[in-house]
């Protein structure tokens, strides 16, 4: 029988697993709030990422790295209301998962019991490996991201492009291998050549969900506030723009501030009598 993805009812851990298996494309944005999460469910995104993005797009910082665990959880419960089919990932911000293993079960652990989310995302790849299996024996499902890891960019020198050099592709082909084999259930794989996203992709089982990583990675994310157009500035190559929301704002506001110079707002319709 044909996989439709739409007669599942809710996405999770377990039958995402089923996209692959059919050759289904996995579908997955970012949302940080109640409005923009009811739409893309309603539409089917297929996952719902509440990522540490917002602290730029949202928020108007200069990069991730300043992102608390306060400010996802909060996003992450408010988007939890608008969901009915959408599987829910919490992003594990810098310095959440770092320090102490300890630390970084009891903070993936919020994100299930305070902020709703149905699964935890760990940037990183084999140095990860103790901290996400600790994760994972408390019960808490985990995507694993690797290639390009934002929360890593002073390391690296900026957002770079990773695994053009062959060490540097090796050691990403090892990390996907190692994250699946201690029970990550998908991962993300950014800003890597296409043939490295379709040889990761092709090397395990779990799905994966490309940005930046080229057409064969199971599925694609992209940055809902970069996909509306609402952020300026910012074009790296894998994003396509689907609309201008940034030009459609300034023209609406535009237009109400001169109707209510003119005094053309509120008309006598729409003025109580």
């Amino acid at each position: 029988m044909e996989f439709d993805p739409s007669k599942i009812s809710r996405v999770n851990s377990k039958n995402l697993k089923k996209f692959k298996k059919a050759g289904v494309k996995i579908t997955c944005l970012t949302a940080y709030d109640y409005p923009t999460a009811l739409a893309l469910d309603k539409v089917g995104i297929d996952v719902i990422l509440v990522g540490d993005t917002l602290n730029t797009v949202f928020c108007g910082m200069e990069n991730n790295i300043s992102a608390t665990m306060d400010q996802m959880i909060y996003h992450t419960s408010i988007v939890k209301r608008a969901l009915k089919r959408a599987l829910l990932i919490g992003d594990m911000p810098f310095m959440s998962f770092q320090a102490e293993q300890s630390e970084a079960v009891r903070n993936a652990g919020r994100f299930l019991k305070e902020g709703g989310a149905d699964c935890v995302k760990v940037e990183g790849g084999l140095e990860v490996i103790p901290t996400i299996k600790k994760i994972l024996d408390a019960g808490i499902p985990v995507v694993g991201h690797v290639g390009l890891t934002p929360q890593s960019v002073h390391r690296f020198g900026g957002y770079v492009v990773r695994g053009r050099k062959p060490e540097v592709r090796q050691y990403l082909i090892e990390s996907a291998k190692a994250l699946e084999d201690i029970g990550c259930f998908s991962l993300v794989i950014e800003s890597v050549p296409a043939d490295l996203g379709k040889e990761i992709t092709e090397a395990i089982e779990i799905p994966t969900i490309g940005i930046g990583a080229g057409p064969d990675c199971d599925g694609q994310v992209l940055v809902i506030y970069d996909l509306l157009g609402l952020t300026t500035g910012f074009r790296p190559k894998y994003l396509r723009k689907y609309d201008n929301f940034a030009q459609r704002i300034e023209d609406a506001a535009g237009r109400y501030l001169d109707d209510v110079r003119r005094g053309d707002f509120p008309s006598e319709e729409e003025s109580y009598s």
